[in-house]
Formats: C-alpha cells, sequence, structure tokens
C-alpha cells in the first residue's frame, strides 16, 4: 500500500474525515490505487476516516 499515494488522492479530493464509496472507486481508478488500499488506509488511519454512501449499503 502506497499511503503517500493515497494520501496526496485524498489531499487533492479535499477529504479529512469522510469518504464516499463512489469517490473511493473514482480516485481508485483516476489514481491506479487498489480499492482494498484505500479502504485500508482509511481504517488505519488516527482519527479513523468514515466510508459513507456505500454502494452495497454496508456503510451509511
Amino acid at each position: 500500500m502506497d499511503e503517500d499515494k493515497i494520501r496526496k488522492a485524498f489531499e487533492a479530493y479535499g477529504i479529512e474525515d469522510e469518504l464516499t464509496c463512489p469517490q473511493a472507486f473514482e480516485i481508485s481508478e483516476k489514481y491506479s490505487i487498489p480499492k482494498m488500499d484505500i479502504a485500508r488506509y482509511c481504517n488505519q488511519r488516527e482519527p479513523r476516516i468514515k466510508i459513507r454512501s456505500c454502494q452495497l449499503g454496508c456503510f451509511r
């Protein structure tokens, strides 16, 4: 997982404490970052970045 690449992508999108699934998918495609790496980054960071608007309905 390239944490620096993810951090820079999040900064470009203005993401600080919440991320939506559509944003995660867009970042994954635009920056060639695996979706699981994005999810892992969100969960390992303190404070954690919350995932909202889950396309599967898992996170609200």
